[in-house]
């Protein structure tokens, strides 16, 4: 009796004498294959009476690697070398494969899970308040859809491969990213593979991709506004290192405000830290060490722990807040109410816009695949914060 010849993109290929990767485009259909050559695989495909369905072979196939090396790699289920690991991960999406995921079942193949990947701590283990509050209130918007989140850690030096390697062990349905930079390489890749995600932040202003943010720029324009109304013209600002999209965002805030208000830019009246109570306290050092008539009446910080870090220098250099020298925050974390005296900050809605986020997410997860999602526009919500004035910011003792 005959052997049956094997129905797989391999034996395509091989009828067709083409790579495996070029039968795959030419029946997918996904990127341009010569017409010769796409009706020489097509005509195979006949002759094999073989309709694309990309399995875990066609990867081993790919890959030149066993069915059970995949299996290891997809499962994390047995030790493999980084570089079979690397080309099995390459043929995965080279191939468009997606484990236990068919057209006809996806519904049943849903995880119920929704990737985050856990923000850096900071030096000192400091972390940012604002965004702990954000994960919380994630989390809980997310559960009342019976989803949950999975998170994970992030490789500083290669941020992709988490997120690559959920996605093609078929651990999540989708993704929230926060902290997001310019060009933010996850998003790059994320859209690459068109896997569903939102992010908490902007990445690139020519990227089309879902967002909900707060506008930094305007947030921080506000602070700077309000300290001039209140008789201010020698305003610092104490933000973050460069590199902080939403830092520099801030940043440009104040320098607008300064200019519209003809107010010149003192480059050493602008001071970088990292979001620490102690390094604040030293940058508040560094920003009152010029005599007195040299000195700021106003400090902007970009964050409420920095501010508590420059209260903290001021009251131990027998500076009075609020009286000698005003001091702003940004995030109105919940003690910034109770600080004394009582710190003026920006509040960003988190409370509101983590629910606004998750339900964004789950609108693509539930389309996805649709001809409604494809049409969809991609939502991006740009959110103006409030000021919230307190003592902190009083007019000048003396100009």
């Amino acid at each position: 009796m005959p052997v049956k010849p094997l129905k797989t993109l391999k034996a395509v290929a091989d009828q067709a004498q083409v790579p495996l990767l070029t039968a795959y485009h030419a029946l997918s259909a996904d990127i341009p294959v010569d017409p010769a050559i796409r009706r020489a695989v097509l005509d195979a495909a006949d002759v094999l009476r073989y309709r694309l369905n990309i399995t875990i072979r066609d990867v081993g196939d790919q890959a030149g690697v066993s069915i059970a090396t995949v299996s290891y790699v997809l499962n994390n289920s047995a030790p493999v070398s980084d570089n079979t690991r690397r080309r099995v991960i390459d043929a995965v999406e080279a191939l468009g494969y997606r484990p236990n995921i068919t057209a006809r079942n996806l519904k049943a193949s849903e995880t119920r899970m929704i990737g985050y990947g856990w923000h850096n701590l900071q030096a000192g283990g400091q972390t940012n308040p604002i965004l702990d509050r954000f994960i919380f209130q994630m989390i809980a918007a997310v559960e009342t859809h019976h989803y949950h989140i999975l998170t994970f850690s992030q490789d500083p030096d290669n941020p992709v491969r988490a997120y690559e390697e959920l996605i093609y062990t078929n651990r999540v349905d989708g993704f929230i990213l926060s902290e997001t930079n310019q060009d933010d390489a996850r998003i790059k890749r994320l859209l690459t593979l068109k896997y569903p995600f939102i992010a908490f932040g902007r990445a690139n202003d020519t990227w089309n991709f879902p967002y909900v943010d707060v506008d930094g720029r305007r947030g921080m324009a506000l602070v700077t506004e309000h300290l001039i109304e209140r008789g201010h013209r020698r305003i610092a600002l104490i933000g973050w290192p460069e590199g902080s999209l939403a830092g520099e965002a801030r940043l440009n805030g104040y320098r607008d405000v300064l200019h519209t208000a003809d107010i010149p830019l003192r480059p050493d009246w602008i001071r970088r830290t990292i979001n620490d109570v102690h390094h604040a306290f030293e940058a508040a050092r560094a920003l009152m060490s010029a005599p007195s008539t040299e000195r700021p009446t106003a400090i902007a910080c970009v964050t409420d722990v920095i501010a508590i870090g420059v209260m903290n220098y001021l009251e131990a250099a027998g500076i009075q807040v609020g009286v000698d020298v005003a001091v702003t925050g940004y995030d109105d974390d919940p003690m910034s109410a109770f600080l004394h005296p009582a710190l003026t900050s920006m509040h960003q809605p988190i409370d509101t816009l983590a629910p606004q986020l998750v339900n964004v997410l789950i609108g693509q997860l539930t389309l996805r695949n649709s001809d409604a999602a494809k049409k969809r526009p991609k939502v991006q919500l740009l959110v103006e914060p409030e000021l919230i004035v307190r003592a902190s910011s009083a007019a000048p003792h003396h100009e």
